[in-house]
């Protein structure tokens, strides 16, 4: 019985030393680098990106100029972080609605105070506060867009849109579609993948039927709801019978489009919940092909300097038809066609910013 009691003690011994070996281990995994025992919120002080691993969240700041649901540009950007944030363990801050650069600026300027691995500043009006306030904080990474500019600063992304060749698609349904003979292009400031994505447009049309009359409206604005509405209601009294249009102030445009059952293209984002009977197709933007890329890249100790580009062939544009719409078998396959030829490198649009 002796034996048998000297054996039980040395086990729980030997047991209570595990557990006062765990308990410690367990404190080093749930204290922050601050030692304050905060978990999931950790930043990274003035250190930036530099020494993250893919075990730690990658604290990433998108500023925007419009709703992150306008169904368009910002969407866009807020969608692809969203689908990416569980696989790249990402903690996503937002600030939108920031189309005056100013405020943006401000936005930026505080997330990189803080710290943040990745700030985003989307939208190409951003472009020289980026290139400022990067030389200011050279341990963090900035991305911005659409534009192929780094600035040759080390810690900026830059990534674009081709968005000429999800036009060339779209203006080769459009010429497909129309009766008339006439469409309207409702356009924002002739700039970016806006002006590449008009310019593919009328390519693809001219493609298809040179007789087609494009008639293209450059509002001036991008978010001004009014101003697009009012250049939809000037193709309608020109009798076009398609439309299409490109930035978060299409909604007004797509509004008067339903109203006329004239087909609308969309682009950016899948737009069919906005008009639903008259939306034939949009070219959606997915930005996971390029935010994959700078996330790595971050991850590798690459905190810039790199430029990136969506397109048809790399799935960072996908054409995403309404199932809903009647569109005819034929002006399809002539998409369809369309897609796979400037996927493979047979058609160009010959289009450049």
């Amino acid at each position: 019985m002796n034996d048998t009691m000297r054996r039980w003690g040395r086990l729980v011994a030997v047991l209570a030393a595990l557990t006062i070996v765990a308990a410690a281990c367990g404190d080093d995994d749930t204290a922050g680098e601050d030692g304050t025992g905060a978990t999931g919120a950790t930043t990274t002080g003035g250190t930036g990106a530099t020494g993250t691993t893919s075990a730690e969240p990658l604290q990433v700041a998108l500023i925007a100029p419009s709703a992150t649901n306008d169904l368009a540009f910002t969407q866009s950007m807020f969608d692809a972080l969203n689908a990416l944030k569980d696989s790249e363990n990402l903690e996503i801050s937002v600030s939108d609605n920031l189309f005056v650069v100013d405020d943006a600026a401000s936005a930026i300027r505080n997330y990189a105070s803080q710290g943040y691995d990745l700030v985003i500043a989307h939208g190409s009006q951003f472009g020289g506060t980026v290139e400022q306030i990067a030389a200011e904080f050279p341990e963090v990474s900035f991305a911005w867009g659409t534009a192929g500019d780094t600035f040759g600063q080390p810690n900026v992304y830059a990534y674009q849109a081709a968005s000429d060749q999800g036009g060339y698609v779209q203006g080769v349904l459009a010429a497909g579609l129309t009766e008339s003979k006439v469409i309207g292009v409702v356009g924002p400031i002739e700039v970016g993948d806006a002006k590449l994505y008009v310019d593919g447009f009328k390519v693809g049309v001219e493609a298809t039927d040179p007789s087609i009359d494009v008639r293209v409206n450059y509002t001036g604005s991008f978010s001004d709801v009014g101003l697009a509405s009012e250049a939809a209601r000037s193709f309608v009294a020109a009798d076009a019978d398609a439309m299409t249009g490109t930035a978060q102030m299409v909604v007004g445009a797509i509004g008067v489009a339903t109203e006329n059952d004239i087909a609308w293209f969309g682009t950016q984002a899948n737009q069919t919940s906005l008009g639903p009977s008259v939306v034939v197709a949009s070219q959606v933007y997915h930005w996971e092909v390029v935010l994959t890329e700078i996330i790595d890249g971050i991850r590798g100790g690459t905190l810039g300097g790199e430029s990136f580009t969506i397109d048809l062939a790399n799935g960072g544009e996908v054409i995403e038809y309404n199932p809903d719409y009647p569109l005819p078998a034929d002006v399809k396959a002539a998409g369809d066609e369309a897609i796979a030829g400037i996927t493979d490198g047979t058609i160009t649009t010959g289009v450049s910013e």
